[in-house]
C-alpha cells in the first residue's frame, strides 16, 4: 500500500510540483525534489511495516510511520498551505489507502479551536506536532490530562562552524544549501554562523559572491533559485532581525531590505558581517534568507556560543581533524549533527532535537515504536 502511494505520487510529480509552488512560491525545481524525498520515505516505511518490532493529529511528517504501524491519521494541515495536503489524501485513495485511514482537516480562521477539538479528542491516542516550541508547550498542556503520547519536532538554531582547518569551498557549499533552502524556512537552516577568525574573511567572500549568484522571482521560472516567505508576519520577522543587527555594529554586505517589486512577501538575501552572538538572529529562530557571520577564536568558544540556546535540533560544522571532529559532535548539544556536510536528513536515519526543540524522533526504526505499544503477554500451558 505505501509502495502504492510512493508510486502514485512519483506519477503524479509534475502536478504536486505545479501545487506546491503554487502554495508558497518555492522554485518548480525544488518542489519536484521534495516530492521525491516524501516518496522515499514512503518507500522506506514499507519495508519497515514487514518488520514492525490509535489514531493521532499530527504533521504530514509521520504520517508514513504512523500508517506502517497500523494506525489510522488525522492530518490538520497549515492554514497558508492546505492544497497539498488534500492531494496527498486524494493520492492516498488511488494508492489503495481505506477510506478512513488518512484524514485531512483543514482551518483558517479558527485553527486553534480545531486544534483543541483534535487533541481533547478521546479517539486520538498520540499526538505528533512540528511548528514553534510556543505551540508545542500548548498542545503539551492540553494533552496532559489524559496522558496522551506525544512527540514534538519544535524550533531550531542551528549554529554552522568552520573551524581553521576546514574544506572552505566544501562548507560554502554547505552553508548555501543549509541555509538558503527553501528561503531560510526549514527547521534545520542554519541560524547562527561561527567562522574561525584565521578564515573568517575568505568564507565570508566566498559566500557573499555565491549569495550575489541568486535569483529571486516567479517560482515557476525555471531561473529563479529562490522564491517568497510564507507571510507578511515572516517577512517583519526577518525584517526586525536585521535591523536589530544594524542597530548593534553589524555591517549588512548583502541584502538587508524587502522587495515589493517582486511582490509583498520577498525578502533579498542578506549577509550580515562583525555580527556577534547578542543580536536578535544569534538568539531568535529566523526562519528567512538572513545569514549573519560570527568570528570565534578557539573550539571552545565556539561550542559555548552553540550551545547556549534553549533550542537543540541541529547542528553544523567542517573541519579536516578526526579527533576534533568526533569531540565536537559529541559536546554539541544537539539532536542532529552534520560533520563536513549540511545534509542530514535520510528516511533511514532518525531525525529529531533535544531541550526545546522536542522529543520523540522520526525517520528509522525509532519512528515506528512512537506509533505503537509494546505488550507482555505471558502464556502458560498446563500439564
Amino acid at each position: 500500500m505505501l509502495q502504492n502511494w510512493a508510486r502514485v505520487m512519483r506519477e503524479s510529480k509534475a502536478d504536486l510540483a505545479q501545487l506546491l509552488t503554487w502554495e508558497n512560491g518555492k522554485p518548480i525545481n525544488e518542489a519536484r525534489a521534495e516530492i521525491e524525498y516524501a516518496a522515499s520515505f514512503l518507500e522506506w516505511f514499507a519495508g519497515e511495516a514487514v518488520k514492525s518490532y490509535g489514531d493521532l493529529i499530527q504533521p504530514s511528517n509521520p504520517t508514513r510511520p504512523a500508517i506502517a504501524a497500523g494506525c489510522a491519521v488525522v492530518l490538520k494541515a497549515p492554514a497558508e498551505t492546505p492544497l497539498s495536503a488534500l492531494a496527498l489524501a486524494e493520492l492516498s485513495l488511488r494508492a489503495g489507502v481505506p477510506k478512513g485511514v488518512f484524514n485531512v482537516v483543514t482551518a483558517d480562521e479558527n485553527t486553534v479551536g480545531t486544534g483543541h477539538i483534535l487533541t481533547s479528542s478521546p479517539l486520538v491516542q498520540k499526538v505528533s506536532f512540528a511548528g514553534s516550541t510556543r505551540v508545542g508547550k500548548i498542545l503539551m498542556s492540553q494533552t496532559s490530562p489524559a496522558l496522551k503520547r506525544l512527540s514534538m519536532e519544535l524550533g531550531g538554531l542551528a549554529p554552522f562552524i568552520v573551524f581553521e582547518d576546514a574544506d572552505i569551498e566544501r562548507a560554502v557549499d554547505s552553508a548555501i544549501s543549509c541555509k538558503f533552502r527553501g528561503s531560510g524556512q526549514t527547521c534545520v537552516c542554519a541560524n547562527v554562523f561561527l567562522i574561525h577568525k584565521q578564515v573568517y574573511h575568505t568564507f565570508a567572500a566566498k559566500f557573499v559572491h555565491r549569495v550575489k549568484q541568486f535569483r529571486l522571482g516567479n517560482g515557476f521560472d525555471a531561473a529563479t533559485t529562490h522564491g517568497p516567505l510564507i507571510h507578511d508576519k515572516a517577512v517583519a520577522r526577518v525584517d526586525d532581525q536585521v535591523k536589530d543587527a544594524r542597530e548593534q555594529g553589524g555591517r549588512v554586505v548583502l541584502g538587508g531590505y524587502l522587495l515589493p517589486e517582486l511582490r509583498s512577501n520577498f525578502y533579498a538575501p542578506t549577509v550580515i558581517l562583525d555580527a556577534h552572538a547578542g543580536m536578535k538572529f544569534a538568539q531568535d529562530e529566523t526562519i528567512g534568507p538572513v545569514a549573519g557571520l560570527i568570528h570565534f577564536s578557539t573550539e571552545e568558544e565556539a561550542i559555548a556560543i552553540s550551545n547556549r540556546s534553549d533550542a537543540g535540533l541541529a547542528g553544523y560544522f567542517f573541519s579536516r581533524d578526526v579527533k576534533r571532529c568526533w569531540r565536537v559532535a559529541e559536546k554539541l548539544a544537539v539532536g542532529m549533527v552534520g560533520v563536513n556536510t549540511g545534509m542530514i536528513s535520510d528516511p533511514s536515519t532518525p531525525f529529531g532535537g533535544i531541550k526545546q526543540s522536542g522529543f520523540g524522533r522520526e525517520g528509522s526504526k525509532y519512528d515506528l515504536d512512537e506509533y505503537t505499544t509494546i505488550k507482555t503477554v505471558t502464556f502458560s500451558v498446563g500439564a
